[in-house]
């Protein structure tokens, strides 16, 4: 059997003046489709400290991240040469508070705020878009997301 590898991400998400909801996606490096920052947990790391480091390096947000997993999805992730492996990734959520202009991957990526609905269309893993589908609908009733909002 595969070996499956833990990675985490952070869903950056904000409510607009209008109190319309989004979602801060970035491209992938290689292949440019649409993703949430993420990577592999870091050795002394809490998963969710990792995940917000992500998001800062890939999209250059920066805000507040919650302690609880939102959501979990699994990818299929190249390594190169034919070889993959199987990638099962926790979510955890990040209230946005300002972009950065400057940040450590802009050259590689980009990123763009989308409606849950439009990034679900975009993202290429089933869970990931179902886990997207349910924020569209009430976000803020989400249980963890309730939770993470009444602590910020």
């Amino acid at each position: 059997m595969a070996k499956i590898g833990k990675q985490i991400a952070a869903l950056p998400m904000r409510w607009k003046k209008d109190g319309t909801f989004q979602v801060l996606m970035v491209t992938s490096r290689d292949t440019g489709r649409w993703i949430m920052p993420k990577g592999w947990t870091m050795d002394g790391k809490k998963p969710w400290t990792a995940a917000e480091i992500e998001a800062l390096e890939e999209a250059g947000a920066v805000g507040y991240i919650g302690h609880e997993v939102v959501g979990q999805y699994t990818y299929r992730k190249k390594l190169g040469k034919g070889v993959s492996m199987i990638c099962e990734v926790d979510v955890y959520p990040m209230v946005v508070e300002k972009l950065k202009s400057n940040w450590k991957e802009r050259k590689e990526r980009k990123r763009k705020w989308f409606s849950a609905k439009s990034a679900a269309k975009r993202v290429s893993e089933p869970k990931l878009a179902d886990l997207l589908r349910t924020l569209a609908k009430k976000p803020s009733k989400q249980p963890v997301i309730r939770e993470f909002l009444k602590a910020s």
